[in-house]
């Protein structure tokens, strides 16, 4: 069942992490824009690192909350999909890869605000769901930092790139899916139990 969230859970260093993670949005997508892929790289490294830091915090020192479950997973949507727009204008040839990350993203947001309205918690963030988020900040770097630093862009390389982190986002979302049934239909039995006794 969902818990109600409170200020001492949102005080733990992976939400603050999290947080930040959403705070950082703003410059990211600010000077990518502006074309100083310098600042906008660092703003996404230190994101980066902020992602992989809060999960281990949260269950190396025990700080894993209801709260946490939820941000953790919208800090990462809406840092993919700002990445997501800023590559498209950068390489307008990956926009149908984008398309399908972005639909993939909205589907796994859908789903948690179903179970949230079904007083159910989210399930914290899995390995494969790290992994292929893992793989999209290097694909991006790598097509950010060829154009940057050598004004290099190859349509082939960045397809490339940005399929292999389509085919493991494609394979998460299915685990995740599997999941989010699984939790409706325990969601489901307990009722049902609730109602024979």
């Amino acid at each position: 069942m969902v818990k109600k969230f409170s200020s001492r859970d949102l005080l733990t260093i992976p939400n603050l992490l999290s947080v930040l993670r959403i705070v950082l949005i703003v410059p990211f997508v600010y000077y990518f824009l502006k074309e100083n892929y310098i600042i906008a790289a660092i703003a996404l490294i230190i994101s980066g690192l902020s992602d992989a830091l809060d999960g281990f915090i949260a269950r190396t020192f025990n700080q894993v909350t209801d709260i946490g479950k939820v941000l953790d997973p919208i800090a990462d949507k809406l840092t993919l999909i700002s990445i997501m727009v800023c590559v498209t204008v950068l390489s307008p040839i990956v926009l149908p890869v984008m398309v399908v990350l972005i639909l993939k993203d909205l589907s796994m947001l859908i789903g948690g605000c179903i179970l949230i309205k079904k007083k159910i918690t989210p399930p914290a963030a899995k390995w494969y769901g790290k992994v292929s988020t893992f793989m999209f900040y290097i694909s991006v770097c790598i097509i950010v930092f060829l154009k940057a630093a050598f004004n290099y862009e190859n349509s082939v390389v960045s397809l490339l790139l940005l399929s292999f982190t389509t085919l493991m986002m494609i394979f998460s979302l299915i685990k995740y899916f599997m999941i989010f049934l699984s939790l409706l239909n325990e969601n489901k039995d307990r009722k049902d139990i609730g109602i024979k006794e």
